[in-house]
């Protein structure tokens, strides 16, 4: 069964996956539309700014795609057109329905979206949300990452790795832990499936513990559990 069914109207491309939606409804890509409707849970602000909703019974989260740096004082949120498999929406959706038949733990892609206007577009990614779970600093500032938690984070890591898959922002936000402290990574917008290897990987670590440095208080919680997420990570 094909559970990647791509369509067009007019300039408007979309990829969705019927297990969860079907048909797709153009208004599950409009964060007001889903407001207006009272089905909006939650949001998450920051740059990639989310809403939680249910629909049909799945949790769901929709993300739109925004600019970041110096490039979002000139243009938010319009990217330039290369084609319809180029665009970020296409890419990410992809991507996660590749890293799912992987066995990662990633959010499963539902649907995504491309607007094209003219040699531009603007595009929105919804997938399935990670039912009670909450970034990593978040539940670090709380006090309740476990030794063991911050090993399954390490382990998280490695799975990823070992498959070739590179997230371009692993940082403590795109890290969530579950009720069970199982982590999901979530996020990856610009991310890609490559060879295996050390450097890139190192990489990534590296990104992510500068993300725990910049707060005084992550920083200091990680002195206690960097190494267990290390271990975790070598398998040891």
């Amino acid at each position: 069964m094909n559970h990647q069914v791509v369509q067009r109207h007019g300039s408007d491309h979309s990829i969705h996956d019927p297990r969860f939606v079907d048909p797709l409804p153009t208004w599950l890509f409009d964060a007001d539309a889903l407001a207006a409707e009272g089905l909006v849970a939650g949001t998450s602000a920051g740059r990639s700014s989310a809403w939680f909703f249910t629909w049909a019974g799945e949790p769901l989260v929709l993300r739109h795609y925004w600019r970041g740096g110096i490039v979002a004082r000139f243009s938010r949120d319009v990217y330039v057109w290369t084609g319809r498999e180029r665009t970020r929406a296409f890419r990410e959706y992809r991507l996660l329905a590749r890293l799912r038949t992987l066995g990662l733990p990633v959010p499963a892609p539902v649907a995504a979206r491309a607007q094209r206007r003219g040699p531009v577009y603007r595009a929105d990614l919804v997938t399935a949300a990670i039912p009670e779970s909450e970034p990593l600093d978040d539940r670090l500032r709380s006090g309740t990452v476990a030794t063991e938690a911050w090993q399954r984070v390490g382990i998280a890591i490695r799975q990823c790795h070992e498959a070739g898959a590179c997230h371009a922002d692993l940082n403590v936000r795109n890290i969530l832990l579950d009720s069970r402290d199982t982590p999901w990574i979530i996020d990856w917008d610009q991310g890609r499936l490559r060879r295996p290897d050390p450097r890139w990987q190192q990489e990534n670590l590296d990104r992510l513990r500068r993300s725990l440095a910049k707060d005084p208080a992550l920083d200091a919680a990680a002195d206690n559990g960097w190494e267990e997420l290390l271990a975790g990570y070598r398998g040891e």
